[in-house]
């Protein structure tokens, strides 16, 4: 009996060494696994969010200078491509987990921003957006909506003659019988205030920033103030981001020693519309402005 006792004993010892052993080399897998990882930072913290701002438009306004200008922000991410989620029926029905998969990685603090001008006049993307995130920032640049209509003929026919395809002179597709087409869908884009309607019955006016298209270009960094303001940012935007680039007639930013232009379809020249066609719009359009004017509470100097 007493040898019995002395051999469980003996085997309980051995065990529990064991035991010890494979603690301690435990212990050692994982301090080794922890020293890999960099002090202070947590994979689960950059992630790909959803924006918490939306540049909803307008088409040729300036949406792509502001996107790149508010990128100049430490605080700022911005998804690099257009993603017409909330306008294109086929994206918006690949789900919120494709849109998001689209944006940048961001890191907490660090606000998410996306640019499709197309949202603006598309019919459902107000609810959907409101539906996604009642309380995202809007920002809608604007400018004069006569040469925002002329800007527009531009980019579609420079993109026809690149794909060989036949196209119209401006003043066909924009007079008929000598007056304004108001079916030409680019005129209809121009009508402000009857896309802003929509925003405006599910979004309080506050939250919606408007931005001056033609006074971003003329002088970039007041209206950069103003949108990091709106968008609740700490000052970082700097004079001495912007400079005028003579060659190329407008300005350029400048950030950490290196400096970014936009691309040379901006700036292009205007397709040729005669004085007294352009004119005939300025006239046509002149009570919409107004209305949209009073919609937005501000002014602007168009034509």
């Amino acid at each position: 009996m007493f040898w019995t006792l002395l051999l469980a004993l003996i085997l309980l010892l051995l065990l529990q060494a064991q035991l010890l052993v494979c603690l301690h080399e435990l212990r050692a897998s994982l301090t080794s696994v922890t020293s890999a990882t960099p002090s202070g930072t947590s994979n689960a913290s950059a992630l790909q969010r959803l924006p918490g701002a939306i540049i909803i438009g307008v088409r040729k306004g300036g949406t792509r200078a502001l996107l790149e200008m508010l990128n100049l922000h430490p605080e700022v991410e911005v998804a690099k491509n257009e993603i017409h989620y909330f306008n294109l029926d086929e994206n918006f029905r690949k789900g919120l987990d494709w849109y998001r998969a689209q944006m940048p990685v961001t890191l907490p603090g660090q606000l998410t921003v996306e640019k499709t001008p197309g949202y603006f006049t598309a019919p459902l993307a107000p609810k959907r957006i409101w539906a996604t995130n009642p309380a995202v920032k809007l920002l809608l640049i604007i400018r004069d909506p006569a040469e925002r209509l002329v800007s527009d003929y531009t980019q579609v026919l420079h993109n026809r003659i690149q794909q060989n395809k036949p196209y119209q002179a401006l003043e066909e597709l924009l007079l008929s019988q000598g007056h304004i087409n108001p079916k030409y869908k680019a005129l209809q884009r121009s009508f402000y205030y009857q896309h802003l309607a929509r925003w405006l019955e599910l979004f309080p006016r506050e939250q919606m920033h408007i931005v001056d298209g033609e006074a971003l270009i003329r002088n970039p960094f007041p209206e950069l103030q103003k949108a990091e303001t709106f968008l609740e940012l700490p000052p970082r935007i700097k004079p001495d981001n912007f400079y005028f680039n003579v060659t190329k007639g407008f300005y350029c930013m400048l950030s950490a020693g290196h400096d970014k232009c936009l691309d040379e379809s901006k700036g292009r020249p205007h397709a040729p519309l005669s004085n007294e066609a352009f004119q005939k719009l300025c006239r046509y359009l002149r009570v919409p402005n107004q209305i949209f004017f009073r919609m937005v509470g501000q002014r602007f100097d168009w034509c």
